[in-house]
């Protein structure tokens, strides 16, 4: 039996959910006036979240500066966040979707795929029923959808970004070659910034290029596993199921949240370098090392992006850990405004056991194991806050209690300190 799959996307889903209420109470329409979700355009870390269509006519974009967007379009409406607002809505929202299919997936605070597969007894007509979920949503909670519909969730998703607002598309197998082919490659889902790049030096500008290049010239560009994926994506294949629950992740993972915006890569990298040293700590414990980094932001749309690496070999060094972490997250960040980064290690292997490669720098891989070595013990002793990075003092960069709480529980036998490291006014410092 083929599949059915639906993807369903709020149109604008914070600016819609606040006009939404405010027509509720007989207030102006946002939609229908420049206007736009933001911060206090006092504050520096004040930026455009969502805008209205009218707004968008000023050339006003999401992530800009809303002092910048005030220039463009001086009587601007700007109204702030109401993450209750949205959490209500949002939950609303996918009870409706549920309604309509025996499996949703929820893919973000305003996304839920949905496996329409043998439900033609109920919905003989795939795009009717479709209309029908977004007429349903429209009439009872006030805001629009779009519905995309096609036999995989790639391919739902894709027609979903068709044109918009309050529009349903199809995007079967064979509309392929007309409806996603001619758009530009930038539009594949799943395609990073670098990745981008890396095809446009090679005369790939469209999907459809893509998708008849060579499947090796691919992967030789992009590598052995994301190139080939990417080539799959470009033509359509994906066979990724819906998942009401998704999987559990068998591995160390720990994800930061920020009050202000994070949006330059100086930011990062202190955190990024802190989530990776309680991680790797965490994983010598257990005497673990990882095959797999992957990285993960949250956008303040609340949609999350991840990014992930197989390694040639194991490891349980912090330095390898991020190093990778940081290439990975400069592959695939476009510079959005960021609410949330995490860092997941995962394909663990047994610790005792190690591939050592000749071209490998053992000499600063054993200084580097040395100094791990050392600040477990230290922590093990001493509390894990008795010893800090000197890259990471003055940042933003604070692991969850959580995170913390897990360290210190965990038991571990101890090992022999190296390196001559000792404890000076409550806290050792190191340089990385």
């Amino acid at each position: 039996m083929e599949r059915l799959i639906f993807h369903i996307d709020v149109n604008s889903a914070f600016l819609s959910w606040e006009s939404a209420r405010r027509v509720s109470q007989g207030l102006p329409d946002l939609r229908e006036i420049p206007s736009c979700v933001g911060g206090d355009p006092k504050k520096r870390t004040g930026i455009v979240v969502a805008k209205s269509i009218p707004a968008k006519k000023y050339g006003i974009q999401t992530g800009e500066p809303v002092a910048m967007a005030l220039r463009k379009c001086p009587n601007l409406v700007i109204v702030p966040s109401d993450f209750e607002l949205y959490d209500k809505c949002s939950r609303a929202f996918k009870a409706i979707c549920a309604s309509f299919a025996p499996v949703m997936e929820s893919f973000s605070i305003d996304e839920v795929f949905l496996d329409m597969t043998g439900t033609s007894l109920i919905y003989p007509d795939p795009v009717a029923a479709a209309h029908e979920l977004k007429s349903k949503i429209h009439r009872e909670l006030g805001f629009t959808v779009n519905v995309g519909i096609s036999t995989n969730k790639l391919l739902a998703k894709m027609a979903s970004d068709f044109q918009k607002p309050d529009r349903v598309h199809t995007l079967f197998p064979d509309e392929i070659p007309e409806k996603m082919w001619p758009l530009p490659i930038r539009n594949l889902l799943f395609l990073g910034k670098a990745s981008e790049q890396k095809l446009l030096n090679q005369g790939i500008r469209t999907i459809g290029d893509l998708a008849r290049e060579r499947a090796s010239n691919v992967q030789y560009w992009l590598g052995e596993k994301t190139g080939h994926q990417l080539w799959q994506y470009a033509r359509g294949i994906d066979d990724s199921p819906v998942k009401a629950v998704p999987d559990e992740a068998k591995g160390f993972s720990v994800e930061t949240t920020f009050n202000d915006d994070i949006t330059s890569i100086e930011q990062v990298f202190p955190i990024l370098l802190e989530q990776c040293d309680v991680l790797a700590t965490r994983m010598r414990r257990k005497d673990k090392k990882c095959n797999c980094i992957s990285v993960t932001f949250r956008t303040l749309d609340f949609r999350n992006r991840s990014h992930q690496t197989k390694l040639e070999n194991a490891t349980d060094l912090t330095d390898e850990i991020y190093i990778n972490a940081t290439r990975l997250f400069k592959e695939f960040w476009k510079g959005q405004p960021l609410r949330l980064i995490g860092v997941a290690l995962t394909g663990l292997t047994d610790g005792t056991y190690e591939q050592m490669s000749l071209f490998e720098d053992t000499e600063n891989k054993e200084r580097h194991r040395k100094l791990d070595a050392a600040m477990d013990e230290i922590r093990m002793k001493f509390g894990n806050d008795k010893i800090t990075r000197a890259s990471i003092m003055n940042s933003n960069a604070r692991i969850g209690r959580k995170a913390k709480a897990q360290m210190k529980n965990e038991n571990t036998e101890e090992q022999k300190v190296k390196g001559g490291l000792s404890i000076k006014n409550n806290a050792t410092i190191l340089p990385l």
